[in-house]
C-alpha cells in the first residue's frame, strides 16, 4: 500500500544506506497481493531518493529483500512466512520486527496468527500503525487484544507526525498527534531520560485532562473560494469522492485544560485542519501579559514557536526597541532553524527515528 511504498521501504533503504541497520537484516513482505521484489522495487524507486552513486549500496540492499504472498486470515500463510524466516541468516535465533503496514479490520486475525506461528527465538517486537481503532470503544478493544498476545515491551504504537491532510482531522490529527506535542509540552521533568520515566510522566498529563466541553469545541468544513488561485477555488464537498452533502468536519479546534497546580488556569488550544492557508505543523507557548503596561499596549505578548514542519526551528517572539531615535518597541525573533544551524548535518525523517528506536529496544517515543 501506499504507506510501505512512500514510508516503510524508504526509511528501511536510508537505515541501511547510512550504515543503521544491524549486520545480516533481511527484508521480508507479505501481502496478499501477487507482487515480486522486482515489482516492489519499481513501485518504491520513485521515494527512495537515490543518488547515482549509490547505485552499489541500492543494489545490495535490493539483494536484502524477499517476498511471500499469503491470506492474512490463513494459518498455512503464516506457517509458510515462518518457513521463510527461518531459511534466512540466523533461522529461528534471529530478531524478528513486524510492522503491521495494514487496516485496523485485519489486526486481529494477523496478530492471532503472528504470535501462535511466527515467534522466533531472538526478540519479537511489532509495530502498529495508527489509527488505533475507530473510537474509544475500538482502541481499549485493540489494545486488549494486542496485551493478551504480546507484552507492552514487545508492542510498539507509531504514532508520529506527518502532517497529512486528512478529511477527519479530529479524529486522527488531534486525537493522536496533537495530544502528544501537548503531554511534551505539559509533562514534568521525568526521574530520568528511560523511556518509562518519560511516559509515566505523560499518562500524568492526560490523566489531569478533563473531558472536553461541546462549547469548547469548533467543527467546520471548507468551501471553495472563487476568486482565490486554481486550487482554492473548489470545496470539499466537490470532491467527486466525497458524499453529497456530508457533514464531515475538515477543520478542528478545541480547548483543554490540564488540572494539575502548573497549569492551572491556562488553556491549550489544539488546532488542525485541511485546505489550510499554511501547511505547517506547530507550538505555541504565549505568555502572559506583564502586569502593569507601560507602553500603551503597544507590545504583543511574547511567545516560544517550536515549529515541527517545515523547516524544524524553536524561536522566541520578544518584543525590542525599534532602531531610531524614539522609544518604540517591535515584535523581534530569536530563530533556531535547524537547518540554517546545523547546515552539514544530514537531519533525519521521523520514520527513520522510530523504526531505529524499536529496532534498539527504546519505547521512549511511543504511545503506552
Amino acid at each position: 500500500g501506499d504507506l510501505a511504498r512512500k514510508k516503510i521501504y524508504p526509511t528501511i533503504w536510508w537505515l541501511f544506506r547510512d550504515g543503521l541497520l544491524p549486520d545480516a537484516t533481511r527484508v521480508v513482505g507479505f501481502a496478499r497481493s501477487p507482487l515480486t521484489v522486482e515489482l516492489i522495487r519499481e513501485q518504491t524507486l520513485p521515494y527512495l531518493k537515490v543518488t547515482p552513486e549509490d547505485g552499489p549500496r541500492l543494489a545490495a540492499f535490493l539483494a536484502l529483500q524477499s517476498f511471500v504472498r499469503g491470506q492474512y486470515g490463513d494459518e498455512a500463510s503464516f506457517r509458510a512466512l515462518d518457513t521463510h524466516l527461518r531459511g534466512l541468516p540466523g533461522g529461528g535465533r534471529a530478531h524478528r520486527l513486524f510492522y503491521l503496514a495494514l487496516p485496523p479490520s485485519v489486526y486481529t486475525p494477523v496478530t492471532q496468527h503472528l504470535r501462535a506461528l511466527c515467534m522466533g527465538e531472538g526478540w519479537n517486537r511489532v509495530i502498529v500503525e495508527k489509527p488505533f481503532g475507530r473510537d474509544l470503544g475500538s482502541s481499549e478493544e485493540l489494545s486488549a487484544h494486542l496485551s493478551a498476545l504480546f507484552r507492552e515491551e514487545q508492542i510498539y504504537r507509531m504514532d508520529h507526525y506527518l502532517g497529512k491532510e486528512t478529511p477527519a482531522p479530529h479524529r486522527d490529527v488531534m486525537q493522536n498527534h496533537l495530544l502528544q506535542l501537548l503531554c511534551l509540552v505539559a509533562m514534568e521533568k521525568p526521574a530520568s531520560t528511560d523511556p518509562d520515566d518519560v511516559r509515566d510522566e505523560k499518562v500524568k498529563v492526560l490523566k489531569c485532562i478533563s473531558p472536553v466541553e461541546l462549547q469548547d469545541v469548533v467543527l467546520g468544513q471548507y468551501v471553495g473560494n472563487p476568486e482565490g488561485p486554481p486550487e482554492a477555488q473548489k470545496g470539499y464537498l466537490d470532491d467527486p469522492t466525497v458524499p453529497p452533502g456530508s457533514t464531515t468536519p475538515t477543520f478542528a479546534t478545541a480547548v483543554l485544560r490540564v488540572a494539575n497546580e502548573r497549569w492551572d488556569g491556562v488553556p491549550f488550544v489544539l488546532r488542525c485542519g485541511k485546505a489550510l492557508n499554511e501547511r505547517k505543523a506547530e507550538v505555541r507557548l504565549q505568555f502572559r501579559e506583564v502586569p502593569g503596561d507601560i507602553f500603551a499596549r503597544q507590545c504583543k505578548r511574547n511567545e516560544l514557536v517550536v515549529r515541527v514542519q517545515p523547516r524544524e526551528a524553536v524561536y522566541a517572539k520578544l518584543n525590542t526597541k525599534k532602531p531610531g531615535m524614539f522609544l518604540r518597541p517591535e515584535e523581534s525573533e530569536l530563530d533556531l532553524t535547524y537547518g540554517s544551524r546545523y547546515k552539514d548535518v544530514k537531519l533525519p525523517d521521523a520514520y527513520e527515528r522510530l523504526l531505529l528506536d524499536v529496532i534498539c529496544g527504546n519505547q521512549m517515543h511511543f504511545v503506552r
